[in-house]
């Protein structure tokens, strides 16, 4: 058949760019998943009170879960949603372990510098220990899902545009966690009293 004058032969294909990269992403391999978003599963375990002692094994948890599971990622949301949600679930299992209960240790984000001092002085050093673990506590006793945005707006400074991208969420939704969270964490400094989360020194 010959082609009418003025008309292609093809049609050209008009490819989506994000769609494109979805469909990609859903033909990685597990080494591949975790050379790209490894240090997005680190990060997210740690926002969501993973301590320090247990964080590289709830990591391996996670990416066996990847393992078993990885087939079934259809591409129909970002990847890192989907990892979102698996560390959402492994760590909501080990908030509910025993160790994590009684465990009495300083997050990663103590180390603030010491509050902004290059040479901090042990009783400076002291506050900021214990600042960071009244902080925790708070953060300990927030549902997961109120403190994984609480962590990434208060500490982190993310935008809310970039949380929502982050957990897979509406921006409307990550507005109402951060309202609820906030209030809680009001709530929980009244209970300890003026001061508690003050530099004292």
């Amino acid at each position: 058949m010959t082609a009418m004058p003025g008309v292609p032969d093809a049609i050209p294909r008009v490819t989506d760019p994000a769609k494109e990269n979805a469909e990609d992403e859903t033909r990685l391999s597990v080494t591949q998943v975790h050379e790209r978003h490894g240090e997005f599963v680190w990060r997210t375990l740690h926002r969501m009170g993973v301590r320090a002692p247990h964080v590289e094994d709830v990591y391996q948890e996670v990416f066996l879960v990847v393992h078993r599971r990885l087939r079934t990622f259809t591409g129909q949301s970002a990847i890192t949603t989907w990892l979102y949600e698996i560390c959402f679930r492994v760590a909501a299992g080990y908030r509910r372990k025993a160790h994590f209960r009684r465990e009495e240790l300083v997050p990663d984000w103590a180390e603030l510098e010491s509050l902004s001092s290059h040479a901090p002085s042990p009783e400076r050093q002291l506050v900021a220990s214990r600042q960071a673990k009244q902080l925790e506590r708070i953060l300990d006793g927030m549902p997961l899902e109120y403190r994984v945005v609480f962590v990434m707006f208060e500490i982190e400074g993310m935008s809310s545009e970039q949380i929502a991208e982050s957990v897979g969420a509406p921006l409307g939704t990550v507005y109402s966690r951060l309202y609820r969270a906030r209030k809680r964490f009001a709530r929980a400094l009244t209970k300890l009293g003026p001061g508690q989360m003050e530099n004292k020194s």
